[in-house]
């Protein structure tokens, strides 16, 4: 069933919304829940009541199914104690389990995946605030990871339109957009006929304003000279790359079918650092994949301490149905699995907190997100920490310099010394 079929006529009903998963699944609920307020809705004040309630949820891996059904089940809850009119189910998780509606009766549409492009009107529904957008430019993956149900669930690779793609980023920041945040399963592989993903980010590049360009998720092996030719160039790149890595060991990335970015992987800290001065970096580890032996997850160790990645995170393997890995031999236990993902995140906050204090005392350019809230460009939505105001009264979507004067958690804290035009 086509997103497309939740969007006859409501007659004004009020939608509540519950996003899970990642940005790449939350401008798809923006697209249809723009559309519904097109046709008379309106966003309730209130997320426990309304008319509808649309639970648009994620499946990637096992803790994501358990809070999507989580979230099912606390809405049908709340549906029959009369918060909610009418359940709908959308996402990853009925793409890929249709069969799991039975399990949830008071369930009143159980919606999948967008089958085509669905483009919402410009400017349109914005669920992340005033001051920044993801802005997603291709849909499925064609890689074959061993673990991953990415392609099962969205299909193939395909690229959105360069025009389209152009005239909501236009639209975004003539609606005072300040960073556009480029998502796809592989931004690398865009294109629209001889076209590549460089040239696209200069067309954004040639836009009038002041604003960033910020691009998620590149593979090691894919980045290429044109990209960071871009990103060291352009005066709207964000000198920031998200590079997941998921293992470093070349029997383990050759066992999860990435045995074509083994080269990539081992120097892409190096490369990157060398090619992109004051880039940040950050990858996502995975843990207890099959093959992982104890001698090999400290060799992962040791070449995460020698990379010393800016934002490093880790999850446990999840075997999931219908990959390769499901059914591979020599996976660790999941405490095993577990115990390692939490000694990644140990050093990661090491190695965060010796770089956070060398930062004490900077001066830096910071987008204010939030009242009291801002993210420097080193600092990616969603993903990580945030920088907390201290002073001033700069307004959401605008540009601020910030000194920096401690750091809590992840988070710095920083002093307004004030604002820019």
């Amino acid at each position: 069933m086509r997103n497309a079929d939740i969007t006859k006529p409501q007659g004004g009903k009020s939608i509540a919304l519950v996003s899970l998963g990642c940005a790449k699944n939350a401008v798809d609920l923006q697209v249809m829940t723009g559309r519904m307020l097109d046709q008379g809705c309106r966003l309730s004040p209130d997320p426990d009541r309304a008319d509808i309630v649309i639970v648009n949820t994620c499946s990637f891996i096992a803790s994501a199914r358990e809070e999507a059904e989580a979230e099912i089940a606390r809405a049908v809850g709340l549906k029959r104690r009369g918060n909610y009119g009418e359940v709908i189910v959308s996402g990853c998780y009925p793409q890929r389990y249709p069969e799991a509606r039975a399990k949830f009766p008071g369930v009143d549409r159980w919606i999948g995946v967008p089958k085509g492009w669905e483009e919402q009107r410009v400017p349109g529904l914005r669920l992340t605030g005033k001051a920044f957008a993801y802005l997603k430019i291709a849909e499925g993956c064609s890689h074959r990871c061993a673990y991953c149900a990415i392609p099962a669930i969205r299909g193939p690779f395909r690229s959105r339109p360069m025009c389209a793609i152009l005239d909501e980023a236009g639209a975004l920041l003539a609606s005072g957009c300040r960073e556009l945040d480029i998502v796809a399963q592989d931004p690398m592989l865009w294109r629209d006929g001889s076209r590549r993903l460089p040239d696209l980010l200069w067309e954004l590049d040639g836009m009038r304003g002041d604003f960033w360009v910020r691009v998620l998720y590149s593979y090691p092996h894919e980045i290429t000279e044109d990209f960071l030719d871009w990103m060291r160039r352009a005066r709207h790149a964000v000198r920031y790359i998200d590079v997941p890595l998921q293992h470093t060991v070349p029997e383990v990335l050759a066992q999860m079918n990435r045995a074509a970015a083994i080269d990539a992987t081992r120097n892409a800290a190096d490369r990157l650092r060398a090619a992109v001065p004051g880039v940040t970096l950050r990858t996502t580890i995975m843990t207890g994949f099959p093959g992982e032996t104890e001698r090999r997850f400290a060799m992962l160790l040791d070449d995460l301490r020698r990379m010393r990645f800016d934002r490093l995170g880790a999850f446990a393997f999840s075997p999931e149905r219908g990959t390769a890995a499901a059914a591979m031999p020599g996976r660790p236990s999941r405490k095993v699995a577990q115990e390692r993902e939490r000694e990644i995140m140990r050093l990661g906050r090491t190695i965060w907190r010796e770089k956070a204090k060398t930062m004490l005392g900077e001066v830096h350019r910071a987008l204010v997100v939030a009242p009291g809230v801002a993210r420097l460009d080193s600092q990616a939505p969603d993903v990580d920490g945030v920088t907390y105001l201290e002073g001033g009264a700069a307004q959401p979507g605008e540009f601020a310099t910030v000194r920096l004067t401690g750091v809590k958690g992840f988070d710095f804290i920083g002093c307004l010394d004030g604002r820019e035009a």
